[in-house]
Parts: C-alpha cells; structure tokens; sequence
C-alpha cells in the first residue's frame, strides 16, 4: 500500500500535515508516517478522518503496490 498521493492532496490545497493533525486529531506522528509513506498499518478510524478531511475517497489517497516478494524476504 502506497499512500504517496496524501502528500500531493495536502499541497493542492495548499495545506500541511500540521492543518490536518489540528482538524482531523489523528496524532501528528501518525499523519508524518502516513505523508512520508512510512507507515505499516493505518486504523480504518484514521482513514475515514482523512478522506472527511479532504473530502476524497480512499482511492484518491492510498495506491496499492505489489510488494516484491524476493526483497520483502531479504531484509
């Protein structure tokens, strides 16, 4: 899961990740993981704030990508 697009909704509006932890009260290390595709799992509870927010779909916020099995095991 690739949420590199949340980054790109936040610069749009001309927002940063400071406007969206005062707005939505998910934790701002929470939104900094999620803004900088850090993130292992994200609360369905975190989700639904954010696309409230910026009024999106999930799909306009997450992307799956495949994750490559032979370097999944490498590390």
């Amino acid at each position: 899961m690739n949420a590199r697009q949340s980054c790109y909704l936040l610069a749009e509006r001309r927002l940063k990740v400071a406007d969206a932890v005062r707005a939505t009260g998910v934790s701002k290390t929470t939104l900094h993981k999620i803004y900088n595709d850090q993130s292992s799992r994200i609360d369905f509870d975190t989700i639904d704030k954010l696309c409230e927010y910026l009024e999106v779909e999930v799909g306009d916020i997450f992307q799956y990508v495949k994750e490559d099995k032979e370097k999944s095991t490498e590390k």
